[in-house]
């Protein structure tokens, strides 16, 4: 039995929040682009004005003139901007958490159950990683590439993945489903973050591009530990995954593991991610090799989501 209208409000909430989403990510942009460079700012703010006996006084510590007004109206605008895209950044977050609740209530059951409310679920949980981070440490150089990454995922499910609400196949009607797809879903999200600052890393510590842009950003070390705190919490929550996924299969089809693609293709990602820590702990291992693991591990899962679900037969596949 399937609710149209909660349906259709659902597919609503999804449009509101990828048109929110993609303001957020031009506004995220605009920053990026007006933002003054991090090691800029702080010779800046080395300059502290200097005065004499306690008062008031135009020199600065180095006995130049006091900086120009310019470069703090931009600073100021680019900051306004940020504000206004990490506002936007819950609102689409919140968005796509209306469109999973009407689609589920639509159906009657966890939305959980094929690829589109899987990569709603992905984009809902990628940017929740995101914005939660946000409120611990200043993120908003990472804003632009985590909400472009959202916006393209959230075209294709409209598009290319998009399915109506409806029942789905017995063998999923299982307390199961919410457990272990939502943890599969929530690491995934948190993946998907630190995939994009792994590369970010990757691509900073190479100098790849403009020096000046990446001035902008955190200093490699701080890309490259900010990656790994993502990925040793979606670590455990995939190992979680795996483990779940074999005490379902055991009850929907009798045996701990048959050898289906999308449970092979789980544990090459489970085994590529422990290589990345394994790698990360490792001394003799440069932080580069490790992040490239990480990136591979991502690139896996790109793999099982999509060429396995639609070119592999099998008990989860979407293949005709």
């Amino acid at each position: 039995m399937t609710n149209e209208m909660l349906a259709q409000y659902a597919n609503y909430a999804l449009a509101s929040a990828a048109l929110v989403i993609t303001m957020a990510m031009l506004c995220y942009a605009f920053y990026l682009s007006q933002a003054v460079p991090v090691r800029d700012q702080a010779e800046v703010e080395a300059k502290v004005p200097a005065t004499v006996g306690g008062g008031e006084g135009d020199a600065t510590a180095e006995g130049g003139a006091a900086p120009a007004a310019e470069p703090a109206e931009t600073s100021a605008r680019a900051r306004k901007a940020a504000g206004i895209a990490g506002s936007m950044s819950w609102l689409g977050a919140f968005f796509l958490l209306v469109s999973f609740a009407c689609r589920g209530f639509a159906v009657e059951r966890f939305p959980l159950g094929n690829l589109f409310e899987f990569s709603v679920a992905g984009a809902f949980f990628a940017m929740a990683t995101f914005a939660v981070a946000g409120l611990r440490r200043d993120l908003r150089w990472l804003g632009v590439f985590v909400t472009a990454f959202v916006v393209l995922l959230l075209m294709v499910a409209s598009t290319a993945w998009y399915v109506e609400a409806d029942e789905v196949v017995p063998s999923l009607k299982s307390y199961w489903l919410p457990i272990h797809v939502t943890v599969a879903t929530l690491s995934v999200g948190i993946f998907v973050v630190g995939a994009i600052i792994s590369a970010l890393y990757l691509m900073s510590d190479r100098g790849v591009g403009s020096e000046r842009f990446w001035r902008k950003l955190p200093p490699a070390a701080t890309l490259e530990k900010l990656s790994y705190s993502l990925h040793i919490i979606g670590f455990p929550l995939w190992t979680f995954t795996l483990i779940a996924g074999a005490i379902w299969a055991r009850e929907a089809w009798g045996a701990y593991w048959n050898w289906d693609p999308k449970e092979v293709w789980t544990f090459v990602i489970w085994t590529v991610y422990a290589a990345y820590l394994h790698a990360r702990a490792t001394k003799n291992t440069s932080r580069r090799t490790a992040n490239w693991i990480a990136v591979a591990g991502f690139v896996c899962i790109v793999i099982n989501y999509t060429v396995v679900n639609f070119y592999f037969i099998g008990q989860h596949s979407y293949a005709q």
